[in-house]
């Protein structure tokens, strides 16, 4: 060997790679970027204890030489000394985290294969101790056949043993002992290096607590190519259907009550504007979106239940693997899932994503994602034209179809991904790492504040944007009013029918109704304004004692046919989220430009998803 050695460190992101390589090199670094590559290149000189140099170069983190990602490539590259400009390494120190020693084997056992000189830094020891798990560094020597120090880069410790460790690997006094099978071509094989990997972590494990034990097992069904996506799907689909069947009687509760407020006002208030304004305003405008508190409540407990027992990181584990199939990674899949609760702080949460494109494709599919106030529109309909009829076990017709409708957006979701991904944000899918969380309990008092907030954030939100916008409608409604003589009806007379009479041009071809052309144009302030429009649109033609004795529900179902009903949903399963949504577009591109391009393949979307929808139905005699 001639000139300074060449050791490099390599290893998963988050393994403690930089705090070791800091360690070792202190203020002897460099920085720049590796040639042809704009990927930062990390190298500093240590000093052995006889005082010769080594050159060391931090790496950038991988999961396997197969590389997924810039960083990936660079590492590929540098190990097998394919990297343009840049000499093989004579040794490699292999960082691994002792907490996640089966992951992280699976990558050691690639590396040993290439046949270079391998150290092993068996880092973060202290960690692994503090949950529970002891490990025997010298059982792990033997399985692989490498040296293996403990190391704790953080606070120094191990240092001066990982030194002698790299003196010995690079002038070739660390002999290693390598099983014939272990350094050919089968060490690429993906399942019998898992297998492998699974194995020395195993009889490494000197000891462990039974919850880190417990949390292994269940990770190994909630993790599991197979069963963890159909664990996932089925939680799922028991969400939604417990949306319906655990809601029934509070819904019942509610709409009691509401009737019982519309007939005391009309007993009580003399007849005129006023109590027109009480009843088909106040009351059935705002309570017909109220009526679905306990709708959105349920579906808030299970997203609550499943975050706080760290399920939810799970989830977007798996949803990792599916989603860079669409050009995306996980790091997207967190902002995609608060977009369920609402698009605005699911767009806010892509700040956290690193690459620019994977960001705007993020904020662009996400009002794709069925947020909470689409649960209300969701629910009348499905109310009012879907049986409430069993299809199985357990399994109801209602719950089945609104569980189909969340598909759905997300399936386009995924589409629309893809073909931004290869269009307008062009670019391969980054790379995504996440901590797994410990399993456990969640508090009684956690669930119940969290709900109580929802709770609160809904019901402000109907007494004011809600309240605000069905008011004006009911005023536009209103006015003028009718001759008694004419032959159009209030609805039709109205300045708010004759806006709708433009609109309907445009959207009578997909089956909607004027009602339904009148209530997408309030739906643009919040989702669930549609659900109070189209009650407050209804009650404005019927008398008081109509309105008392049908609920909005059976209104529906005797006005719209099936088609028109299915078509509706359609439409909201693609239509472009509220004003707020594109404001928070604008602020978080920094120009008009994308909430633009937001609004017009959104609405292109919608009307086309609703006009197949409607005709299909139509065609089949539906």
């Amino acid at each position: 060997m001639t000139g300074i050695p060449l050791v490099a460190l390599v290893g998963n992101p988050n393994a403690g790679k930089s705090a070791l390589f800091n360690a070792l090199t202190g203020a002897r670094q460099k920085i720049g970027n590796y040639p042809g590559v704009t990927v930062e290149r990390h190298a500093g000189r240590l000093a052995l204890a006889d005082g010769r140099p080594v050159e060391l170069i931090d790496l950038p983190g991988a999961y396997s030489l197969d590389p997924s990602s810039p960083d990936e490539e660079v590492t590929r590259d540098v190990v097998t000394g394919a990297q343009q400009g840049e000499r093989l390494p004579d040794a490699l120190v292999v960082v691994i985290d002792a907490a996640n020693l089966e992951n992280h084997l699976r990558f050691t056992l690639q590396l040993i294969a290439l046949g270079l000189p391998i150290v092993v830094a068996l880092n973060m020891v202290d960690l692994a101790t503090r949950d529970g798990l002891e490990l025997d560094p010298d059982t792990l020597a033997r399985e692989l056949g490498v040296p293996v120090v403990p190391t704790v880069a953080v606070r120094r410790r191990g240092i001066e043993e990982l030194k002698e460790a790299i003196d010995g690997s690079v002038t070739g006094a660390n002999i290693r002992a390598i099983d014939p099978g272990r350094g050919d071509g089968d060490e690429y094989d993906t399942l019998l290096n898992t297998e492998r990997a699974r194995t020395i972590a195993r009889r490494t494990i000197v000891s462990e607590t039974p919850s880190r034990r417990l949390n292994q097992r269940i990770d190994s069904v909630a993790l599991h190519p197979l069963f963890g996506p159909l664990l996932l799907a089925g939680l799922l689909f028991v969400m939604f259907q417990a949306v319906f069947a655990w809601s029934e009687a509070p819904v019942g509760w509610i709409e009691a009550g509401q009737g019982w407020l519309t007939a005391t006002a009309d007993n009580l208030l003399p007849e005129g504007y006023f109590r027109s304004f009480i009843i088909d305003g106040v009351i059935n405008g705002v309570g017909s979106v109220v009526v679905f508190l306990p709708q959105i409540l349920i579906l808030f407990f299970f997203i609550l239940l499943l975050e706080a027992t760290g399920y939810m990181t799970r989830a977007a584990f798996l949803m990792d693997r599916l989603m860079a199939r669409f050009g995306l990674s996980g790091a997207s899949f967190i902002p995609l899932l608060s977009s369920f609760a609402c698009a605005i702080p699911g767009i806010m949460a892509t700040r956290t994503i690193a690459d620019p494109k994977d960001r705007l494709t993020t904020i662009l599919i996400a009002p794709l994602m069925t947020c909470s106030a689409r649960l209300p529109v969701y629910a009348i309909i499905i109310a009012a034209f879907i049986p409430n009829s069993s299809v199985g076990p357990g399994i109801g017709l209602q719950g089945l179809v609104l569980f189909g409708l969340y598909i759905s957006g997300i399936v386009g979701a995924m589409i629309a991904a893809l073909v931004l991904r290869r269009t307008v944000a062009k670019g391969a899918a980054a790379s995504f790492i996440m901590e797994m969380p410990k399993y456990q309990l969640p508090l009684l008092r956690d669930l119940a504040l969290g709900l109580w907030q929802r709770a609160w954030i809904f019901l402000k939100r109907a007494g004011t944007i809600i309240f605000v916008t069905t008011i004006v409608l009911w005023g536009l409604l209103s006015f003028p009013q009718a001759p008694e003589d004419s032959p159009l009806s209030q609805t039709e007379y109205s300045i708010a029918g004759r806006v709708a009479d433009g609109l309907h041009v445009v959207m009578a071809p997909i089956g909607f109704n004027e009602e339904i052309s009148l209530a997408l144009i309030p739906a643009m302030a919040a989702r669930e304004v549609a659900v109070s429009a189209l009650a407050t649109t209804y009650s404005i033609d019927e008398s008081d004692e109509e309105q008392a004795e049908q609920s909005l529900t059976q209104q529906l179902q005797g006005q719209w046919s099936l088609p028109t009903a299915l078509a509706f949903l359609a439409w909201f399963v693609f239509a472009p989220q509220c004003l707020s949504t594109i404001a928070v577009t604008r602020r978080e591109t920094n120009s008009w430009r994308w909430p633009a391009f937001m609004l017009a393949y959104l609405f292109a979307l919608a009307y086309l998803a609703a006009g197949i929808t409607y005709w299909t139905a139509v065609g089949f005699g539906l």
